[in-house]
């Protein structure tokens, strides 16, 4: 778990903000389907307000369990599908934390109090809830959105009998994708909520293919894009790149004998960094022409966390014959799920690995290890064996 430094500025009151509710939608700037970046860049926005945030996340299975990032002083937090990175769930865990506005009324905050008589009267009358009896909780369903009560078993049938403010006070309010009319609440109901679809067009976890062998083939959106081509050509299939910048060392140039260049010798190739794709191409520069592509997965805890969106590349070799609609029925195959075990597997063993430490010893989030094959290098998170990058070349 990190945390960012406090930066509260004087006067700012603990759970002093209001955020409008959108059943179904989201709550604030937060918006059920952005992907985690989106919301990282909200909250980098407004640092007065959102000045004290845990990212949480499970590092030894980071596929297992939710990505969450959590504002302890305003008494919620926001659930990311730890696949996809998109939210799929906001909690309000302390509602007395938290004014929402929905219309033009609120509800919630230290000052009105989200109480059961509050919750009807402003969002109107619903079907019977569901009463957990081991938790003691009972929990409200509206299209989108769910109120939580604390209520002990002996007191379940009175929840609908109060007049005024000494009613249950809301526990936790759920916000959720509404389009699948599933009821998402605490415990075993919080599990069934999940990112609404992606918007027709849409290009975010767009499919990458490759293919490895003595030619690779990448392509992206249908579309080839071969080593050797030119920044005009990668323009017009991939269009504008997000940033473009001069690779100041190559790294790797004291490991080949045939290059004698000294090690501090600067370069003059360059990136066209697609960060919304989760993609790098480093172009010659002198011939201008495509050398590699770099693919990021983008998992929490590692040096590149948040700088990319997740790229959703599919990898097989050169032993599998047949067309790229048949990638997906075939067991070997190395997406960003696929652990280094399972790659070593489908590639063989490449031997000896360089360790990288993202240029200091004292690096927080550890080092990790490269292994190269032929035209291909896989960067592996050392605590937990996933591909962090994965870099192609032709050899």
């Amino acid at each position: 778990m990190s945390q960012r430094p406090r930066r509260r500025c004087e006067g700012t009151a603990m759970g002093a903000i209001v955020l409008d509710l959108r059943p179904g939608l989201g709550v604030g700037p937060f918006t059920l389907g952005m992907p985690i970046c989106e919301a990282f860049a909200q909250i980098e926005q407004q640092p007065n307000i959102y000045d004290v945030v845990h990212v949480k996340y499970f590092d030894e299975e980071p596929l297992k369990l939710d990505i969450v990032i959590s504002f302890p002083d305003h008494g919620f937090h926001i659930r990311f599908d730890p696949w996809s990175q998109r939210l799929r769930l906001i909690e309000i865990f302390d509602v007395k934390r938290l004014q929402m506005r929905y219309a033009t009324s609120l509800i919630g905050g230290p000052s009105t109090l989200a109480t059961f008589v509050a919750v009807y009267a402003l969002f109107g009358p619903t079907f019977p809830g569901i009463y957990d009896k081991d938790r003691g909780v009972y929990t409200l369903f509206y299209p989108g959105l769910s109120f939580a009560f604390p209520i002990p078993s002996q007191y379940t049938d009175c929840c609908h009998d109060g007049e005024d403010g000494t009613t249950p006070v809301t526990c936790r309010v759920s916000i959720y994708d509404s389009s699948t009319d599933k009821k998402v609440g605490v415990g075993s109901l919080m599990d069934k909520a999940t990112a609404p679809p992606l918007p027709v067009g849409s290009l975010y976890m767009e499919e990458v293919h490759v293919k490895l062998g003595e030619e690779l083939y990448f392509t992206v959106g249908g579309q080839h894009i071969p080593f050797g081509a030119s920044p005009q050509d990668v323009w017009t299939e991939l269009g504008r790149p997000c940033g473009i910048h001069q690779k100041q060392v190559d790294q790797m140039v004291i490991h080949s004998a045939s290059d004698p260049r000294p090690r501090t010798t600067l370069c003059g190739d360059y990136f066209y960094n697609y960060f919304t794709r989760g993609l790098d191409i480093l172009f010659d520069g002198q011939t201008h022409k495509i050398k590699k592509f770099v693919l990021h997965t983008n998992y929490p805890g590692h040096a590149d966390f948040n700088s990319y969106i997740k790229c959703n590349f599919i990898i097989f070799s050169s032993h599998f014959e047949g067309s790229f609609e048949e990638v997906n029925s075939r067991v070997h195959r190395i997406t960003p799920s696929t652990k280094w075990e399972q790659v070593k597997e489908i590639l063989g063993d490449c031997g000896r690995a360089a360790i990288q430490t993202q240029g200091s010893t004292s690096n927080p989030f550890g080092s990790t290890y490269v292994y190269g094959y032929q035209n291909v290098a896989f960067e592996q998170v050392m605590k937990n064996g996933y591909i962090a990058t994965v870099t192609l070349f032709q050899s």
